[in-house]
């Protein structure tokens, strides 16, 4: 039978040999289906810019366009000073309460960890007894260790109701309002973007600047504001990373992987109009001032975020001592 088949396959493949180079199966000469529509959105999102302009046209950055162009007429404000404002009511309205319900949790999280030593001590002990009564070998006692203590402190984490990954709701809030606010800026910027009256928003833009950047759809040939998002960033990391005590290694490679990243948005941002770089700057001051502002006592007391063992009363004398033994030490 086998070679019965075999033999039918090569007549098969010698009839598809023999056939003229120009002449195709019946099956080839069907009409082939066309795509439906969203795949073909997705094709043309796929390619060479389709990406951006499928981002720069979704509805996320018209609504973040809309909020903008409300917030300068309502207030009348000239475009430097409706975009600080913008930025500093979103800021102050969406992330502050994200970032203090983060230092909540966290608070809540670094509370359990005496206990969940506790715990990870008592049970090594009994894996232990278990292993050399029942003559486990150390790989199932490291996965019965392993499995269990997982399991306790998830417990944990649900009688407290703090698990970590509450914590990053900040992140998933703050990045994608970031990124489309900063694409309805620029499309603001590139004329992109016109008034129900037909006027270009561009224009407008590019009389609305003040000091040393009068307009805000050029770059700023003087890099003031891009070296100074740089600069405000690298701020944030290390205050970050000076609170941080017996870092892991991965949180050294995130921490060098974010400093990195502000390093490269001054060139960056030295070749994007100053509309963008002047809500970046913005954003970062907002969130430098959130920074310091939860390390405050009285804030963090206001907010009921509760107390921990890395909490001080005196934080800001704390971080400009760290500070200056980090970074003034060095030089002398």
């Amino acid at each position: 039978m086998l070679c019965r088949s075999c033999a039918g396959l090569l007549r098969s493949l010698r009839t598809l040999q023999l056939r003229a180079p120009g002449s195709l199966p019946a099956w080839s000469s069907a009409r082939l289906p066309t795509l439906p529509v969203w795949a073909a959105a997705s094709v043309s999102a796929a390619s060479p810019g389709g990406w951006y302009e499928a981002l720069a046209a979704s509805a996320p950055v018209h609504a973040a366009e809309e909020m903008l162009l409300s917030a300068q007429e309502t207030t009348g404000l000239p475009w430097w000073g409706s975009i600080l404002l913008s930025t500093v009511v979103l800021r102050g309205a969406v992330t502050l309460p994200l970032a203090t319900y983060q230092h909540y949790i966290l608070a809540k999280v670094e509370n359990l960890q005496p206990e969940i030593k506790d715990i990870a001590k008592r049970l090594n002990q009994e894996v232990a007894v278990c292993a050399r009564q029942f003559g486990w070998s150390k790989r199932v006692a490291r996965l019965t260790y392993l499995k269990n203590i997982r399991r306790l402190v998830s417990e944990l984490y649900v009688r407290d109701n703090c698990h970590p990954f509450k914590a990053t709701v900040l992140v998933w809030v703050q990045l994608p309002m970031w990124v489309f606010i900063s694409v309805a800026l620029r499309n603001l910027s590139t004329g992109a973007t016109h008034t129900d009256a037909g006027t270009s928003i561009q224009d407008q833009l590019a009389a609305g600047g003040t000091l040393w950047f009068p307009d805000l759809t050029a770059v700023d040939s003087t890099w003031i504001l891009p070296v100074s998002v740089g600069v405000v960033n690298l701020l944030i990391v290390e205050i970050f990373a000076l609170q941080k005590i017996g870092k892991s290694r991965f949180q050294m490679y995130v921490t060098n992987f974010v400093r990195a990243v502000s390093v490269l948005m001054v060139p960056v941002a030295a070749t994007v109009p100053s509309a963008l770089v002047l809500y970046w700057l913005c954003s970062s001051l907002m969130g430098l001032s959130q920074n310091l502002l939860l390390r405050s006592p009285g804030f963090r007391q206001l907010c009921r975020i509760p107390p921990s063992r890395s909490d001080s009363e005196t934080p800001y004398r704390d971080l400009s001592a760290a500070f200056c033994a980090k970074f003034l030490s060095r030089k002398r």
